[in-house]
């Protein structure tokens, strides 16, 4: 049996799948395709997270706009962070190309132009519909974490949130977090300390410093209210097929830590709410992370472990996650080792630690007779990878270069007018693009101030007022006391009421009534 046929056996017998499976591709040898040995990934294992890596330009999101297209086919909902922009086109069908038909003419795959069901999602003013979430939907502990706040500083959050559940204070958004903050140290502070002992100034001011910092990158837009509610993202279109939802994070690729922030309070969310899956056939949802290292980059070691938990325990959910990246060394190895399928594009040895990379990537992939995984790494061509899945019993596939499948929609952005028409046909526009703000914890504490104020200002005038009577009082007794002393004093009194007076007064009524 010649060497082509026993990797033809390999791949084959390595990809068989009794369930549902998505072919991506066909496997290659030598640098040649091997018609008919196709690369097939389970759905049974599509919970099993995954990566797709590669050099700029190498194909990685073509890669993620196949198995986008294939899993909304199947009815399987997806979530897309595109950072770059350029993945709207899944809603427009591909014009086609003839190097798409040869493609597909080597790979052994028919190959269908068509758009799939789209909805854009927005974390900031561009058009969208917007995400935002409460202050409260994310509670002391992840808030925390987010903020790398202090063991002190993290007690500190604990018992403002505690304070007001018990006052029954909406924190909706950062503005009544910092109203908060500014309550407990300056007009609540006895309040504080009666009921919750004191709170440190210092520690007010250091998280007031960090809410600053996430509101500089554009937090304050985030958080509030309508709050979006995880569910939306599992809708199914009227022909069967899953939404493709795509969040635009063009204009946030400097603000990581609003997107760090956003994708925890996601994860966390879907994790409370979705129910144990346990070891279904299908995935609930699937989420693709564009420019992974911008979650990991910038995260610090309390958010890394909260990171690695969240990936830990979601797939138990039916949700899986798939970084996409440049360099699998990007994420961190507490995470990369939950991931079942790896998808590794071409990657590029211009330096000493390019190659040390490539070397260390190599390493995480099964052996192969077949290949030399680091001369394979940097001699494959755009649209091609080595692929590692696992099969429906979790085992690793073997090892497969392989000539990745076209994608079905547009691989361009769409235009202003597509887009514009694509909105206005969202039924979560109207849902979520409303802005409110209802009374929450920064209209109850100005008004419990202004309350407070208004009694104590009502208290002092009524002891001005008492103080004032006093005085007045004191004023007439004074007048009084005055009066007397001036009649007494007076000289016509004095003659009037002297003894002699008295006395020849007297003495001339005597003299008359003798007469």
């Amino acid at each position: 049996m010649a060497k082509t046929e026993d990797f033809f056996k390999y791949i084959i017998d390595g990809n068989t799948t009794k369930g549902d499976f998505i072919p991506v591709g066909a496997a290659m040898l030598n640098g040649e395709t091997v018609t008919g040995a196709h690369v097939k990934i389970p759905l049974k294992t599509m919970n099993r997270h995954g990566l797709i890596a590669g050099a700029t330009g190498t194909g990685k999101t073509k890669s993620l706009q196949v198995l986008a297209e294939n899993l909304s086919d199947k009815g399987i909902p997806v979530l897309l962070m595109d950072i770059k922009g350029d993945l709207s086109g899944l809603a427009q069908p591909s014009p086609g190309h003839p190097k798409i038909d040869e493609r597909h003419e080597k790979i052994g795959l028919p190959f269908e132009a068509k758009s799939f069901p789209v909805e854009i999602l927005t974390l900031s003013e561009q058009d969208g519909v917007r995400l935002r979430a409460t202050v409260s939907e994310f509670g002391p502990t992840l808030l925390s974490r987010i903020l790398d706040l202090t063991q002190a500083q993290s007690g500190v959050m604990a018992v403002l949130f505690q304070y007001c559940d018990d006052n029954k204070l909406p924190i909706l958004d950062l503005k009544d977090l910092k109203k908060v903050l500014h309550y407990a140290t300056n007009e609540g502070k006895e309040e504080f300390t009666e009921s919750y002992g004191r709170i440190s100034t210092a520690s007010t001011g250091a998280i007031l410093r960090k809410i600053i910092e996430l509101e500089q990158q554009g937090a304050d837009l985030f958080f509030g209210e309508t709050s979006f509610e995880v569910d939306d993202l599992l809708r199914i279109d009227e022909n069967g097929r899953g939404y493709i939802n795509i969040i635009r994070l063009t204009d946030i690729q400097d603000r990581p830590k609003l997107f760090s922030t956003f994708m925890l309070s996601l994860l966390a969310e879907i994790y409370a709410t979705f129910p144990e899956q346990g070891d279904s056939d299908r995935p609930e949802l699937i989420m693709f992370i564009d420019e992974a290292h911008l979650i990991f980059n910038e995260a610090s070691k309390p958010l890394l472990n909260q990171i690695e938990s969240i990936v830990k325990l979601i797939r138990s959910k039916g949700v899986g996650l798939y970084f996409v990246t440049q360099n699998p060394t990007d994420v961190p190895e507490e995470v990369l080792g939950q991931l079942g399928l790896k998808i590794q594009h071409a990657l590029r040895a211009f330096t000493a630690k390019d190659r040390k990379a490539i070397k260390l990537t190599a390493e995480n992939y099964p052996d192969s007779e077949y290949y030399d995984t680091t001369e394979v790494l940097t001699s494959l061509g755009i649209g091609e990878a080595l692929i590692s899945a696992l099969n429906e019993k979790g085992r690793p596939t073997p090892l497969a270069a392989t000539m990745m499948r076209a994608p079905m929609s547009r691989m361009d952005v769409l235009t202003d007018t597509e887009l514009s028409n694509l909105l206005s046909g969202s039924k979560l526009s109207k849902k979520y693009n409303k802005e409110v703000d209802r009374e929450s914890a920064y209209e109850l504490l100005n008004e419990k101030i202004e309350k407070a104020e208004a009694k104590e200002s009502k208290e002092k005038a009524k002891k001005e007022q008492e103080a004032l009577k006093k005085e007045e009082a004191k004023q007439k007794s004074r007048s009084a006391s005055t009066n007397r002393r001036s009649t007494r004093m007076n000289p016509v009194v004095k003659v009037l009421t002297s003894a002699t007076f008295i006395r020849s007064v007297f003495g001339i009524l005597n003299k008359v009534i003798k007469k």
